[in-house]
């Protein structure tokens, strides 16, 4: 039998394989929150990578403060049912080195027509790769979960 650990682990993986979008929040040096979904790809087992416009609100948020915070949920399933990720992590725009492989595993999840290229990204194009290291992870533990004896939903740092 799998230990809770373990099984924590595997819905994560689980999540951040089959979900294509996440709920990025961001603060302004002033600390007012912004949240966005964004279109992501898992990068190795410590990192998301997506591409956005350094203009936008988010991208502006993360240059002026690294910190971020990262749910990814299934928003299809019935009430009751939602599994989630939760992460801390620290975001920036990718290095070059890691630019062609964000690109990679970004376009494994995109359709044909979707596909990104480097003139999609700066300066040939309007886009930048960023990347998040996640520093902590947490999941969503259902009420009433048999290993923890919970009444209602809480979140399980794994």
């Amino acid at each position: 039998m799998m230990d809770r650990t373990a099984k924590d682990r595997t819905a994560i993986e689980r999540l951040l394989e089959t979900n294509h979008y996440l709920v990025l929040g961001t603060s302004d040096t002033t600390g007012r929150p912004w949240v966005s979904p964004v279109f992501f790809a898992a990068f190795g087992t410590e990192r998301v990578c997506w591409v956005s416009s350094p203009d936008s609100r988010h991208s502006r948020n993360i240059a002026e403060r690294a910190a971020i915070a990262i749910t990814v949920f299934d928003s299809t399933v019935a009430v009751g049912r939602a599994e989630a990720a939760y992460f801390d992590a620290e975001a920036g725009r990718a290095a070059p080195p890691e630019v062609e492989a964000a690109l990679r595993a970004l376009n494994a999840r995109l359709p044909g027509d979707k596909q990104l290229v480097v003139d999609d990204l700066q300066p040939a194009g309007p886009l930048v790769v960023y990347l998040a290291e996640l520093r902590h992870r947490y999941v969503l533990v259902r009420g009433g979960d048999p290993d923890h004896g919970n009444d209602l939903d809480m979140t399980l740092e794994v």
